[in-house]
C-alpha cells in the first residue's frame, strides 16, 4: 500500500461522489508528461491504498497517448482495454475514475448501471450515456474557450459599461430631404474631452471606486423551450427532430439594475459567448469525446444477472447487457452535437458483486472489460490516513466549522485511532460502506458538542479516546440501535 503525503488537497479513500468543481482542481499536464509511475503518483495524493487499481487505469491513460503516437493505419485498430473495478462500497471506485479524468483534462460521464432497469427504461436508452459524455465535453470546452477569450470579453464589458456611465453624443438630425439648407452645419463636437472623461472613469471603474454605483444593463434572456425541457427524459431522439424543425426566434434582452462590478462579470459572460465559434468549438467538444471520453458505469453488478426461466427482472437485466454491448465495443450515437463514435471512450465499469459475479454477465460484455482488479477493503490504519493526511480530512471540516462559533476542537490521535478502530468494527458486523462509515460516525461523536456551541463561548474541547468511547459505547453495545444509528 502506497502512503500519500501529508498534504493532499481533497479527503480521499471514500470515492464520495462530490460536486464536479469541488475543491482545488488538479492542473491538467502535458500528455506525454503523465506516465504511469507519474499518474500514480498524483492519485497518491487523493486515495489511499489501492496500488493494483491505480497501476491498472494509469496504464490505461498512458495507452491513449501511445495510440495517438502510432501511425493512422494501426491506429484506429488499437481499441482502449476497458476496467473492471471489483470491490465493496466506499473504497474509492467512483475516485479513482473521476480523479483520473480530471488529470486527463478528459470529459467524463458517471452513470448508475441500475438505473437502466428501471420501468421505462429497461435497457433501451443506454446511448443517453453518451450524449451525456457530449454535452460535458461540449461544457468543458466552452470553460476553456471563455478563459482564453476572458481578456478581450473583460475589454468589450468594459466598453459596454462606459457606454452606460456615459452616454455617446447624440448624432446632429439630417435636412429633410427636397428642402435646401439654410444654416451651415454645425461643427463636429470635440473628442478629446469625452474621451479623457471616458479613460478617467474606465480608470475609477478599474481602481474600484465606482463599485458602489448601480447601473441598467440590457442582457441576454434565453428561456428553456419546450424541446429542452423533454431532454434527459428518454426522448432525446424525438427532442433531436423537434429542435431541427423548429424556427429558431430572435433573442430576447432583459433589462437588470446591478452593482457595478456584478454588471462588469455578467457583460464578461455574455462578450466571452459572443466571441465563442459555436460550431467549431462543438466539432472540437465531440473529437474530444471520441478520442479522449471516459464513461465510469457504477453498480455494472446489478445487471450482471442471467436469463432464468424467462420471467422476472433477469431478463431485463440481459436486455440491458445486450443493449451496454453495442455502446462498449463501439458505435454512433446521435447527440445534438453531431454524431459521436464510441470506438476509443475509455469504458470503467464498477461493482461490489456481492451476490452476482462477473462471470454472469454475457460473454460479450465480459470479453470486452478485459482489465479486471479487485479493490481491497480499508482497514483501521487507512482510516487513520484518511481522517489525518488530506488538507481537508474530516477532523479539520470539523475543526474549523466550530472554530466559527470560537469553539477550538483538540482532535487526540487516540481519539482518531479509537473512530477508525470502532469504523472498521461497525463496518464488519453491519453493512461494509467503507470510509462512508467515518461521516455517520463523526456525526455522531460531536452532535451534542455542534448543538451546544454557541452557549459555550471562547473555549477548548480536547477530544480523546475516552470522549468518543463515551458518546458510542451505549449504542455499539446495543445491537439494535445502532443498526439505526451507525
Amino acid at each position: 500500500m502506497s502512503h500519500a503525503p501529508t498534504n493532499p488537497t481533497t479527503p480521499t479513500g471514500s470515492g464520495h461522489q462530490v460536486s464536479g468543481h469541488a475543491g482545488a482542481l488538479t492542473p491538467v499536464k502535458r500528455p506525454q508528461d503523465l506516465t504511469p509511475r507519474a499518474i500514480v503518483e498524483e492519485l497518491d495524493r487523493y486515495i489511499v491504498g489501492q496500488k493494483a487499481a491505480k497501476r491498472a487505469v494509469a496504464v490505461a491513460l498512458r495507452n491513449r497517448w501511445r495510440r495517438q503516437q502510432v501511425p493512422p493505419p494501426m491506429r484506429d485498430e488499437i481499441a482502449p482495454k476497458n476496467i473492471m473495478l471489483i470491490g465493496p462500497t466506499g473504497v474509492g471506485k467512483t475516485e479513482i475514475a473521476r480523479r483520473l479524468a480530471r488529470l486527463a483534462g478528459a470529459p467524463f460521464v458517471k452513470v448508475e448501471a441500475s438505473k437502466f432497469t428501471e420501468v421505462g427504461y429497461v435497457g433501451r436508452d443506454v446511448d443517453s450515456m453518451v450524449r451525456d459524455l457530449a454535452e460535458t465535453a461540449v461544457s468543458m470546452l466552452r470553460d476553456e474557450e471563455r478563459e482564453r477569450l476572458r481578456p478581450r470579453a473583460r475589454d468589450n464589458a468594459e466598453e459596454r459599461l462606459l457606454d452606460v456611465l456615459l452616454p455617446p453624443a447624440p448624432r446632429a438630425r439630417p435636412a429633410a430631404i427636397g428642402v435646401p439648407s439654410q444654416m451651415p452645419p454645425p461643427p463636429a463636437p470635440e473628442p478629446p474631452s469625452d474621451n479623457a472623461t471616458r479613460e478617467s472613469l474606465r480608470k475609477l471603474m478599474r481602481e474600484g471606486k465606482l463599485d458602489d454605483k448601480m447601473v441598467e444593463i440590457d442582457t441576454a434572456d434565453s428561456p428553456a423551450s419546450f424541446v429542452d425541457v423533454f431532454s434527459g427524459t428518454g426522448m432525446e431522439e424525438m427532442v433531436l427532430n423537434l429542435r431541427d424543425m423548429l424556427p429558431q426566434g430572435a433573442r430576447k434582452t432583459k433589462r437588470r439594475r446591478l452593482p457595478l462590478p456584478e454588471a462588469l462579470e455578467v457583460l464578461t459572460e455574455e462578450e466571452a459567448n459572443k466571441l465563442i465559434d459555436v460550431e467549431r468549438l462543438q466539432k472540437d467538444a465531440i473529437r474530444r469525446a471520441e478520442q479522449s471520453g471516459i464513461i465510469f458505469i457504477d453498480e455494472i453488478d446489478k445487471v450482471a444477472g442471467r436469463e432464468g426461466g424467462g420471467h422476472g427482472p433477469d431478463v431485463s437485466r440481459e436486455g440491458v447487457q445486450r443493449d451496454l454491448l453495442p455502446i462498449v465495443e463501439g458505435s454512433t450515437v446521435s447527440t445534438k452535437y453531431g454524431p459521436l463514435k464510441t470506438d476509443h471512450v475509455l469504458f470503467i465499469a464498477a461493482g461490489a458483486f456481492h451476490v452476482a459475479k462477473p462471470k454472469d454477465m454475457i460473454p460479450e460484455l465480459q470479453g470486452r472489460f478485459p482489465i479486471r482488479v479487485e479493490l481491497e477493503s480499508l482497514s483501521d490504519q487507512d482510516f487513520v490516513r484518511i481522517l489525518t493526511e488530506p488538507e481537508n480530512a474530516l477532523t479539520k471540516q470539523y475543526t474549523a466549522r466550530l472554530a466559527t462559533e470560537k469553539v477550538t476542537l483538540e482532535i487526540h490521535d487516540d481519539a482518531v485511532a479509537e473512530i477508525a478502530r470502532i469504523a472498521t468494527e461497525v463496518n464488519a458486523r453491519m453493512e461494509n460502506i467503507g470510509a462512508r462509515r467515518l461521516h455517520t460516525i463523526m456525526e455522531r461523536v460531536l452532535d451534542d458538542l455542534a448543538f451546544e456551541a454557541p452557549a459555550l463561548g471562547q473555549t477548548t474541547i480536547p477530544i480523546t479516546a475516552a470522549y468518543v468511547r463515551e458518546r458510542l459505547d451505549g449504542i455499539l453495545k446495543d445491537e439494535d440501535l445502532s443498526q439505526y444509528i451507525l
